[in-house]
């Protein structure tokens, strides 16, 4: 009956309605765990952070600080009554450090007092003894030495070595890839109220509510049930939040068990940034084989990640890297190791694209190389090389492509919309006409995988009351940071019920109401908590139905839900009328709902499997103009064409295209972390540290969403993920900066220069290329041409 009715409700799925919480953002009325209203007698914690990147505690001296005015509790490792170690999934994480510090920023004493000043002056107050040792600080040092936070893991798929001997070119190289801060808005922060029966009510900022209710029971030796998580939104995560939320949450609990007293811990910018991990730097080593065409015929690629002082997620980080070393490319012969270094640093943790966005890069490098080594369009490389057909849609652990196809034809459509080959011979031109300003620009490719590569995070939970009013309580296992997962979630149920999303309230994510959750991480948050929402939805719309043909004596096909209206084949109610009636009649109108990914295994011993039950793909065209004299650069244009399959909420999906593209630029271009030489973050703000403003993006931006392509997998309403692929668009400014760097030597010379593209490194490259130029003999006269007009910039 339901065909009848051709027009969709205005608020439901594919509508790209705002943000539910947009108003609160703008306006400053959104709470965030830091604006919640002081409880009484509520104390306030700071800790004391280790000076040293390596040493041996002597002795702690807390006899000043406990004298000091408001302070009301000292702890340490001895005062924890339950596991010290709060290690996500492996031990290594000990909440304050007890017999040895293994980073500069380690907290080692806990001071709570009456107010925030006079526990920040408390801590200060702390002396500590050290027996300082020798850190090891590089991670070339701890690959060397093989100082390893975990065993190293290999895949491998035909005989790498063979195609290496046997392939007409080869090239070996390696690549330096920074980490990245994650400098969300609001840091780290909770408040945590003793309840009756020793029990725990935490209010978290974190991605991972059910981790947070595990180690904060962990460390007070409690049960789980005697501690609820509450987390309404996140003020940003962006990975940071899944496992370091932890650290402050246990700190606090620990004090409120102590003391019984309401206890808030709120990081400043400083502490944060010193504290808690960034994204993994990398370094890349690479042998690769190739044909005169450019098509790749075996790589051998060893990723060395520096995981920092503990594991944390490094083991799942360094996968993934592996499992995205490929991108959009079929390797042929290869071999593929992780290896997850140790080092004395902050313990390095999930960011946004989680190790895929490292992987990228490097075969991304790779195809450049290629292309400059014979004289191609690295365009034309990279489309060389795209998995296609039956024989190339293996993937070096094994798994088949399904969609093939669709990244050439996405490619084919971005190249046209984008005028990418006018846009090349007109920067060719430009580059010919003028000495010191050079343009470049650089189309590449994204294939993100999507699951978790931990099978059994892939489930999730979710809850729905209808109250007799017709109005929806709808809570869910995911969390919101700001990426609109409950607007879409929202969506979803009105989809299902046919109302106003108005109608539904969601509220905060909750461990009391939808237990055992994963953390919010790996682009599925829609996809796990928005299917187990539906899941919860059709449940209690098929009682409707049920109950409706039952008691108006027609079929079920004869029941439609249409614009919050009921059709019962000759007459109609409303939604609301519906639900009292079946109230009335005894019908259950709450229900939970439960999703599990299908199709999904991976076999580590065999290096083999299918980890992610499909791929998201996008490609991006960005344009750059370089200062060749100071490494000063500017983004000009980016054209995107991204697949988000069947789009949920195409205004939140671009939205989130364009921030990703944007964070992912940041990490590749300005964003710099700097240590000293006794291991001290020299950028621990925005004072030393660079995310990107307005200012650097591009004047022209161009955001497009593959139509007409729901996922052929069976996802909610056919939708694709889209949280952390297009973090990934942003190599393509990367690849552009070293395509204007080499075109000093008419892309004759690559480019030698790691990431971030600094304006440092984009100088010294540009040299470099330069005097490689100067080396050879002059492609042609003309050179008076050349004019070093730097107002084209302005």
């Amino acid at each position: 009956m339901e065909a009848r009715f051709k027009a969709d409700l205005v608020t439901g799925v594919t509508r790209g309605k705002k943000h539910e919480s947009g108003d609160k953002h703008v306006t400053g009325a959104a709470t965030y765990v830091a604006d919640r209203l002081s409880f009484a007698n509520q104390l306030y914690l700071h800790a004391h952070l280790s000076d040293y990147a390596h040493a041996r505690i002597k002795a702690i001296d807390t006899t000043t600080a406990r004298s000091m005015p408001g302070v009301a509790a000292v702890i340490t490792a001895e005062d924890v009554p339950g596991a010290l170690d709060i290690g996500p999934v492996y031990g290594g994480d000990p909440l304050l450090a007890r017999d040895v510090v293994e980073y500069v920023g380690q907290p080692v004493v806990a001071v709570a007092a009456d107010t925030a000043d006079q526990a920040r002056a408390a801590a200060h107050a702390v002396r500590i003894d050290y027996e300082e040792l020798r850190p090891i600080l590089d991670i070339r040092e701890a690959l060397e030495r093989e100082h390893f936070v975990l065993d190293p893991h290999r895949q491998e798929r035909g005989d790498a070595d063979g195609a290496l001997q046997r392939a007409r070119n080869r090239i070996d190289g390696e690549l330096e890839i920074g980490g990245q801060e994650h400098f969300y808005l609001e840091g780290q922060a909770v408040a945590v109220m003793p309840t009756e029966d020793d029990g725990m009510l935490v209010y978290s900022s974190t991605q991972n509510p059910t981790e947070i209710q595990k180690l904060v029971a962990s460390v007070l030796g409690i049960d789980m049930n005697a501690v609820t998580v509450d987390t309404r939104r996140m003020g940003g995560g962006f990975g940071g939040k899944e496992t370091q939320a932890a650290g402050p949450a246990c700190l606090a609990a620990v004090v409120a068990n102590r003391t019984q007293r309401p206890t808030r811990m709120r990081l400043s910018r400083r502490d944060d940034t010193l504290m808690t991990g960034k994204r993994h730097p990398f370094l890349a080593r690479y042998q690769v084989g190739y044909d005169d065409t450019g098509r790749l015929s075996g790589v051998i690629i060893d990723l060395a990640a520096n995981c920092g002082y503990s594991p944390d997620l490094s083991g799942a980080i360094v996968d993934r890297a592996m499992f995205h070393v490929d991108n959009a490319y079929y390797l042929g012969d290869a071999r593929v190791t992780g290896y997850r270094c140790k080092t004395h640093l902050a313990s390095n943790t999930a960011f946004r694209g989680f190790g895929g966005p490292q992987g990228m890069l490097v075969i991304e490098e790779i195809m450049d190389r290629i292309a400059r080594g014979l004289g191609l369009d690295p365009l034309e490389v990279r489309r060389r090389n795209y998995y296609d057909g039956a024989a190339r849609n293996t993937t070096h652990y094994y798994q088949t492509l399904e969609q093939d196809g669709l990244l050439d034809e996405m490619t084919t459509q971005l190249v046209e919309s984008a005028d990418y080959h006018a846009r090349r011979e007109a920067i060719d031109t430009f580059n010919d006409a003028h000495r010191v300003l050079k343009r470049g620009m650089a189309l590449t490719p994204v294939k993100f995988g999507i699951s978790f590569t931990t099978t059994f995070l892939n489930q999730a939970g979710a809850l729905i009351h209808v109250y007799t009013d017709g109005s929806i309580h709808l809570n869910h296992g995911g969390t919101e940071m700001g990426q609109g997962l409950n607007t879409k979630v929202q969506q979803i149920v009105a989809e299902v019920f046919q109302i106003e999303t108005d109608r539904i309230r969601i509220t905060a994510t909750r461990t009391d109401k939808v237990p055992n959750t994963s953390p919010t991480a790996a682009s599925s948050g829609a996809d796990l908590n928005g299917m187990a929402a539906r899941n919860a939805a059709d449940t209690i719309r098929q009682r409707l139905v049920d109950f409706a043909a039952a008691h108006f004596r027609i079929t079920p096909e004869e029941v439609a839900f249409w614009n919050g209206m009921v059709y019962l084949r000759n007459e109609t109610m409303t939604f609301e009328a519906l639900i009292g009636l079946a109230y009335q009649s005894r019908i259950s109108l709450s229900s939970t709902g439960y999703y599990r990914t299908p199709k999904i295994h991976y076999d580590r011993d065999r290096a083999a499997g299918k980890p992610f039950y499909y791929f998201a793909y996008g490609v991006a065209c960005s344009e750059v103009i370089i200062d060749t004299q100071t490494g000063e650069y500017r983004l000009l244009r980016t054209d995107i064409l991204h697949d988000v399959g069947q789009s949920l909420n195409p205004a939140i999906d671009i939205g989130q295209i364009e921030g990703g593209y944007a964070q992912g630029v940041g990490w590749l271009t300005t964003e710099e972390l700097v240590w000293d030489e006794s291991g001290r973050l020299m950028t621990p703000g925005p004072a030393t540290y660079k995310i990107p403003a307005a200012s650097d993006m591009p004047s022209a931006f161009h955001v497009d969403l593959v139509e007409s392509r729901p996922n052929p997998e069976d996802t909610v309403f056919r939708s694709k993920a889209v949280g952390e692929p297009p973090l990934m668009l942003g190599i393509s400014a990367w690849c552009a900066i070293k395509d204007a760097i080499a075109s000093v030597d008419g892309h004759r010379t690559h480019p030698v220069m790691d990431a971030p593209a600094t304006p440092e490194r984009v100088f010294w490259a540009t040299r470099s290329v330069s005097d490689a130029s100067t080396s050879r003999p002059a492609r042609h006269a003309g050179s008076e041409r050349h004019r070093s007009d730097r107002a084209v910039t302005e």
